[in-house]
């Protein structure tokens, strides 16, 4: 099996297929209405009734469950609402400061391919963060965006600390994907010490601020949606 560093990470539609609607919501949306959101978003995408989407948002603080989640890993059940989610993944932590990018795509439209698909998704971050002259990388072992701090004192091993920048977690339903990505601009980084995010405790987090890049998330929406469309393909903005 190819690791997903070696995949083709091109997800363009078939030729004729319309741009993906782009939204962007500038105040905090509830997780409840978000989902619910996403349920009526994907429901009328896989009957043809709507054009794909990508919303773009911010949550209050909060901490979500994916399907694998063990529930040691919340160290702190009382700290913010959790909300149990059929995504996959571990305990995640979204708030203030963190672009969520809820990816609503056909892949019969494009490739059946659920490799793929996160392969395509993470090479969207990891080109958003080159264009920002920061180095992502993908790990076999964990799914999602890490960047090398070697800043940081090593590990016990002796190897080079690790922090996590940005975390995925998918669901498809009739091959119509929802819930995304989460890219840290500048959260509060002391909410994720309630959980163990995505169960793995060897490494920390951090974000774009973290590492002294003081941008604003108008920005980053600007290279992110440069980055989604060199990797599945064009997109239109939705007013809705």
């Amino acid at each position: 099996m190819l690791a997903r560093i070696d995949l083709d990470h091109a997800m363009h539609p078939l030729p004729g297929s319309p741009p993906v609607r782009w939204r962007i919501s500038d105040e905090l949306v509830p997780y409840e209405e978000a989902v619910a959101v996403m349920e009526t978003e994907v429901a009328a995408i896989a009957a043809g009734r709507a054009d794909e989407l990508v919303w773009l948002l911010e949550h209050p603080p909060l901490y979500t469950a994916g399907t694998s989640a063990d529930a040691v890993d919340l160290i702190e059940p009382d700290r913010f609402p959790v909300f149990s989610t059929g995504r996959g993944g571990e305990y995640t932590y979204h708030g203030p400061g963190q672009r969520v990018a809820y990816v609503m795509l056909d892949l019969k439209r494009r490739r059946q391919d659920v490799r793929a698909y996160v392969a395509a998704l993470e090479e969207t971050i990891i080109r958003t963060l080159e264009s920002m002259n920061v180095r992502g990388e993908r790990r076999e072992d964990r799914v999602g965006v890490w960047v090398r701090r070697p800043d940081k004192p090593p590990l016990a091993d002796g190897s080079v600390t690790e922090d996590k920048i940005a975390a995925l977690g998918i669901r498809l339903r009739r091959w119509v994907s929802f819930h995304g990505l989460s890219l840290n601009v500048e959260p509060d980084l002391s909410h994720f010490t309630g959980i163990v995010p995505c169960g793995i405790s060897a490494y920390g987090v951090t974000s774009l601020v973290d590492l002294g890049l003081p941008v604003m998330m108008a920005d980053v929406d600007i290279r992110l949606r440069e980055a989604f469309e060199e990797t599945f393909g064009p997109t239109r903005t939705d007013l809705a």
